[in-house]
C-alpha cells in the first residue's frame, strides 16, 4: 500500500518545547491521545483540524497532560495513514515526527487546514464532516459545509436586499444573533430556506457562524458592525 505522505521523522523538536506544548492544554489547534485509536475515530480528529485552522495530534499523552509514551509506532503510523488517505476525503496530508522525551517517545502529528474544504469522513451509508471548536471535533452542521463549499469555490457572493433580509438585519441590530430556527420562524419560511439566506450572507462577508455551547447561531461580521 503506497501513500504520499513520508514516513515518520525524528523531530528537531526539544523535549523542554515539547513539555512546554502540552502544558498550554488540549484546544483549538492541540489534541491529546494516549494511543491512536480505530482509524475511524483518528480521522474525525484529522478532518476536524484539515476543515478548521490545522493542529496538531500527540500521540502518547494522556488528558491528564502526563506523558505515556507510544508503544508501536508501526503500528501507528499505519492508523494515522488509513485514517489520514483512505478514510479522509480528500486525503490530508499530514506529517509525522518523533521525539524522545525522558525514557519513551511521543508522536507529533501535524495536520494542515485544507485548501479544499471540507474534508469528508467515509462513512457505512453516508459521510460527516467534523470541525474544531475549542478541544473538541464536533459534527459540521449542514450550514458550516455549505459555507465551507462557498469559500473553496472562491467566488464572489452577492445577495438581494429584501424584506426577509431588512427583517434578519433588525432582529440582529436588536438581539445580536440568531439562528436557523428562529429566523425560520421570524419570516414564516422552511428551515432550507432560512438556511439557505443565512448561509449566502455568511458567504457574501455580512454574516459570521459562531458556536457557543455546542450551538451554531449567526452574527452580523465584525467589518459589518
Amino acid at each position: 500500500m503506497n501513500y504520499t505522505d513520508g514516513p515518520i521523522t525524528i523531530s528537531s523538536m526539544h523535549p523542554r518545547d515539547l513539555d512546554n506544548l502540552i502544558q498550554t492544554g488540549e484546544g483549538r489547534y492541540l489534541e491529546f491521545k494516549k494511543t491512536t485509536p480505530t482509524a475511524n475515530k483518528i480521522a474525525r480528529e484529522i478532518s476536524a483540524f484539515a476543515n478548521s485552522d490545522g493542529g496538531t495530534i500527540l500521540i502518547g499523552v494522556n488528558d491528564d497532560k502526563s506523558i505515556h509514551g507510544i508503544q508501536n509506532y508501526f503500528e501507528e503510523e499505519y492508523l494515522l495513514h488509513k485514517a489520514a488517505h483512505e478514510i479522509c476525503i480528500p486525503a490530508v496530508s499530514i506529517t509525522m515526527e518523533l521525539i524522545h522525551y525522558a525514557e519513551v517517545d511521543v508522536l507529533v502529528v501535524n495536520v494542515p487546514e485544507a485548501e479544499n474544504k471540507p474534508v469528508y469522513i467515509r462513512g457505512k451509508r453516508q459521510r460527516h464532516v467534523f470541525v474544531r471548536y475549542r478541544d473538541e471535533s464536533l459534527l459540521a452542521s449542514d450550514e458550516r459545509i455549505e459555507v465551507m463549499k462557498n469559500e473553496s469555490k472562491g467566488e464572489g457572493v452577492t445577495f438581494e436586499y429584501g424584506e426577509k433580509e431588512r427583517k434578519l438585519f433588525r432582529f440582529l441590530n436588536e438581539y445580536g444573533e440568531i439562528t436557523v430556527e428562529k429566523y425560520s420562524h421570524l419570516i414564516n419560511v422552511t428551515t432550507y430556506r432560512s438556511s439557505r439566506i443565512l448561509v449566502n450572507l455568511v458567504s457574501a462577508g455580512v454574516l459570521n457562524l459562531s458556536y457557543r455551547d455546542k450551538v451554531e447561531y449567526f452574527t452580523f461580521s465584525h467589518r459589518n458592525k
